[in-house]
Parts: C-alpha cells; structure tokens; sequence
C-alpha cells in the first residue's frame, strides 16, 4: 500500500469520527495545539428526526408509483370492460374477448421502453436542473401519461402510448429517488432509506392489487379507469412535496451554494451548523470534489470502463441488475392474475393481493438482512431458495396441472400458489432490495450517477424482455418456463459467491479499495484495511480527461505512473475545519498529494 499512500501512515480519527484531511506535508505541519477542537460542536446528532421521517415517505414515494403501476396493468388484463374496448381476440377456454401475445405484450411491456429512456436521461438532467426539481418533473411526466390512457375510448395504442410516457416517468424516478436519498440521508441509516425504495415498490403493487379487487366487479369503465385515475394521488403528493424540500447538498456545494449545502446537512442530521457531523461531511465532499477538478473538468463516460477496476464494477452493476430481473419475479406481478386464473382459482385477484402481502410484508425483513447477515450470504441463500421454489412450481404446474379443466387439480393450484408465495419472500427480503444496496455502494462519487444509469437501464431491458415474450413463452412451454427462472437464479448465486465483495458495515472509501485492490470475493467478508496498510479510493486518484494518462501496476486493479496535483488542507473557509486535535493523515484521505 505504501507505492500508494506516498510513504505515509495513515491514521484514523479519535472517537466521534472526525478525521483530519490534506496531505501528509500539511498534515505534519499543523501541531495539535493549532487546532481548537472547542469550535465544533460535539452533541449527539438526532438522525431520525421529522425532517428525515419525511423524507423517508416523500422520496420513497418513487417507488410507490412503480409499483402501483406495475400491479394495476395485472388486473386490467382480465377486467370485462377493459377486454371488450382493446381486445383482439377471442379467449379459447371462456370464448370471450382475450388478448394475443403481442398485444398484451406491447400493453405492458412499453412501459419498460419508456422507464429505459427515463432513467438515461433522469442522470443529466438532475446534474443541470438539480435533484428535487428533476424529481418533480418526472412526476408530471408520470401524470401526462396516465392522462393519455384514461381519455382513450376504445383504442389500444392510445393506452400503449400512455404507458411509454408514464414509463419515461418511472425511468426518472427509479435513479434520481435512490440518488436524492443517499446523497442527502444520514449516513448511519443511508442504506436503510435507499432499501426503503423497495419497500415502496412492494407496498404500490399490493394497494394496487387491493384496489383492483374492488373495482373488478363493475362492468363499467370504472373498473379500470377508477384505480388509473387514484394513480394521479402519488405523483401529484410527490411532485408537490418535493418544491417544499431542500436540495442535494451534494448538488448544492458542486454548484457553489455551500453555505446551503451546510445548512441542509445540518437540518437532516438535527444538529447546529457547526456540529461536527456537518463539517465532516463538508469535508468529505469538497475533497471528493476537488480530486475530480485536479485532472481537468472534463471527464468522459467512457470513464466508467478505463478507471480503476471500472470496467469490473460496471459490468457487475449491469449483470446484478439484469438477473434481479431474471429471478423471475415480475412473471407473477405482471402477469399473476392470469397465471393463477389458469390454475382454476374461484377469484384470482385475491390470489394477487395474497402475493402482494406477502411481497410487502417480507420486505420489512429485508431491510433487517441487508444490515445483520451480510450482502453476500443473504443474496446466495435468497437465489439457492428461489432456485427451489421455481424447481417445485414448475414441476408442478406442468406435470400435475390439469392442462384442460384446472378446476379438477384444486390441490394442485393450492400448492402452485403456496411455492409463489414463498419465492416472493425470498426475493422480498434477498434480492429485491439488496441488488439496490450494492449498486449504490461500491461505486466511486465521480461515476456513481452514470454507472447507476447504466446498471438502472439493464434492469429495464430485461424488465421489458420479460414482460413482452412471457406470453409467448408460456403459450409455447406452458409452466416449463420456471426452469428458465430456476437456471437463472442459479446463475445469480454463482455470480454473486465470485464476484460480489461484501460491504456490509463498510464506508464507501473501504469498498472502493477492495474493489481497487482485487480483493477475492469470498475472501472479502475478512478483509481489513489495516492489513492493507490504509485505503486507497478512486474519488481521491486524480486523472487526466479519460483515465488514459495512466497505467495499470502490476497484479492491481490500482493505477500508477501519474502525478497527482496537491490538495490543499482544510480552512476554516465555510466551517470546514479539522475538529479532532491531532493534525494527523486520515486513512481516507488516499493519495492526496502525492505520486500514484
């Protein structure tokens, strides 16, 4: 570690967190007794305050309006008046009006389409126009698009088209609520609020399953236009809100607004301005933000393949999120009322809303996983389990189901629906709101907003390939296609025991290391950084424009050969002041100042 940390030990801050920052020539400079660690304030911070509470249910609220909307299209599929206005076929078994697999396809899989397009342009947009602004015009949208589709009459595209657009909505959403989240929360509950977007996304699918139990009975437009207009609540509380919320202090301080910033900190941690939480957090971004300056403003996308152990990083963001949808969980909340229709249930909506609950209900145990059992075991066991109940549910269903009367393998049905329910507890409390943890943690500040996008746009892609072909599929190899998803899942496990690091309990500058470093996945849980001799951190490696005027050392994913532009310490220019006393060089504090 010494060929990066320039020669110098690092040392970590006293207790309260604290840690001097600089390089190690000012560092040295500075005597304990020229710093007054008097000026900051050392009360306990009031983390879960109502501000943070607010918070918590506004932001997350994104993922309330996904999930809504996800879970509505379910029940409209199988609504009387909704198959008499848009249908294109007739229904063999019932000899009504149904839906060809490319109808019902294009229905719900445009918006996949729309959310793909959302969330790579939610990235630039909320860097130029700010975060809370962003949020509120995905918002409007979301609700042009629901427009589109309650005015239609009888025209199929006209609801398609409407789901593009609210899609381009969700797309929006989906990347700037985790992003809102982990850039303003607390640090100590960070992971927590960011895994609440999925709890959200749980609770939208089963209000929307409840709601459409109620209206389904109702041969009117109601039935469906009823629960479509209720979606207007969501977005209209959100995008309102959001004008009443402070800005990303992240955003704030890169456009100059640091007494703002300083402010915001202040107000989500309920301490005063001169706390030291909030200079430490001052602190940490100016030096993030001053490494991304040093090499020159201009940094290019491709950045995130040529920096360090970037391609590694981004390829894995893209494959976890790609396989989250992969488990096959979004074959029972696209299409669970049909699936289970087919099963011979009486009444199929309750069914859903079953699923529903349970989705929701397990995902409170997620957020209890994500943070006691480890990133890496929890995900592993929740695919191995995934893995067993689609082995069992497509067994079942394809050698036990009575293909042409359902009604007469009740047993059958019964036991098709109970290994549903217990796969979407697995995925619930696995890899529903895990695979979001670890896409925010282990990349570096400078490309965490366009690899998210990235990683963002795969989960979509394949959102929308599973949505579009799954009626083909079903259609051709009937109940078969849970060994697609069982396959799938076992590659999930797989990739995960040998590429994933684990982070649970880890700062982000840890991670960053590991990853840097090489660290042997199944090694990670282990791994100590200092028996690595400090850290070493992508935010705090300068580069030229394109990470090219550097070179790869030897058996490290770490860069060298590069000279790196000083850092200037810490002033007491907007309250950023070292407050720990010791005038020392925090282990975060990378190559500052020195040759890579």
């Amino acid at each position: 570690m010494s060929r990066f940390k320039g020669g110098d030990t690092a040392s970590p801050a006293p207790t309260g967190g604290v840690m001097a920052s600089g390089n190690a020539t000012n560092a040295r400079a500075q005597s304990p007794a020229s710093l007054d660690p008097e000026k900051a304030d050392t009360s306990p911070a009031h983390i879960m305050n109502l501000r943070v509470l607010i918070m918590l249910v506004l932001v997350s609220m994104g993922g309330f309006i996904f999930g809504y909307d996800t879970g509505q299209i379910s029940g409209f599929l199988e609504m009387p008046d909704f198959l008499r206005r848009f249908s294109d076929s007739t229904n063999p078994k019932t000899g009504g009006p149904g839906f060809s697999n490319v109808r019902s396809g294009l229905i719900v899989a445009l918006l996949s389409i729309g959310t793909l397009l959302g969330c790579l342009l939610a990235a630039p947009i909320a860097d130029m126009f700010g975060r809370k602004y962003s949020i509120t015009f995905w918002n409007i949208i979301f609700c042009v698009g629901v427009i589109v589709q309650i005015t239609t009459t009888g025209y199929w595209l006209q609801i398609a088209l409407g789901r593009w657009v609210a899609g381009l909505g969700v797309g929006g959403l989906s990347v700037l609520t985790p992003m809102y989240q982990s850039e303003t929360a607390p640090r100590q509950i960070r992971g927590a609020l960011v895994s609440a977007y999925q709890l959200f996304i749980t609770l939208g699918i089963l209000v929307a399953y409840c709601i459409n139990f109620g209206t389904e009975a109702d041969s009117s437009s109601r039935s469906w236009r009823l629960p479509m207009g209720i979606g207007f609540i969501w977005p209209a509380i959100m995008g309102f809100g959001m004008l009443f919320m402070r800005e990303s202090p992240r955003w704030e301080y890169r456009r100059g607004k640091i007494d703002s910033a300083k402010a915001t900190i202040a107000k989500v941690y309920g301490v005063p301005e001169d706390h030291w939480e909030v200079q430490r957090e001052l602190r940490e971004i100016k030096e993030k933000l001053d490494a991304e300056n040093a090499g020159g403003k201009n940094h290019p996308w491709y950045e995130i393949f040529t920096g360090p152990a970037m391609t590694y990083r981004t390829l894995l963001g893209i494959s976890l999120q790609a396989l989250q949808q992969l488990t096959g969980a979004n074959f029972f909340f696209y299409y669970g009322t049909t699936v289970f229709a087919a099963t011979g249930i009486s009444n199929s909506y309750v069914t859903s809303m079953i699923l529903g609950g349970v989705n929701f209900g397990t995902t409170f145990g997620g957020l209890y996983v994500v943070e006691h059992f480890g990133r890496r075991k929890s995900l592993i066991t929740g695919a191995i389990w995934m893995f067993m109940c689609f082995m069992v549910f497509a067994s079942v269903g394809h050698f036990a189901l009575d293909p042409i009367n359902p009604q007469n393998s009740p047993k059958v049905g019964a036991a098709m629906i109970v290994f549903a329910c217990l796969f979407i507890a697995g995925f619930a409390m696995t890899w529903g709101p895990i695979v979001w943890c670890i896409v925010g943690e282990m990349y570096p500040t400078r490309y965490r907003a366009k690899c998210m996008a990235l990683a963002t746009a795969s989960n979509w892609i394949w959102n929308f390939l599973i949505s579009f072909f799954t009626p083909f599929i079903t259609a051709a190899i009937d109940y078969r296609y849970g060994y697609v998803f069982a396959g799938c899942c076992a590659l999930a496990a797989a990739t995960v025991y040998f590429f994933v690091l684990e982070s649970q309990g880890r700062s982000l500058e840890e991670i960053d290391t590991m990853y840097v470093l090489g660290v042997k996945p199944w090694k990670s849980s282990k791994w100590r950084a200092e028996d690595a001799g400090g850290l070493v951190n992508t935010d705090e490696i300068t580069f030229t424009p394109g990470a090219r005027g550097i070179r790869k050392a030897p058996g490290r994913d770490m860069t060298t050969g590069q000279q790196v532009e000083s850092i200037p310490p810490p002033t007491a220019q907007h309250g950023i002041t070292d407050v720990s006393g010791t005038g020392l060089v925090p282990e975060s504090s990378g190559a500052h100042g020195h040759h890579v």
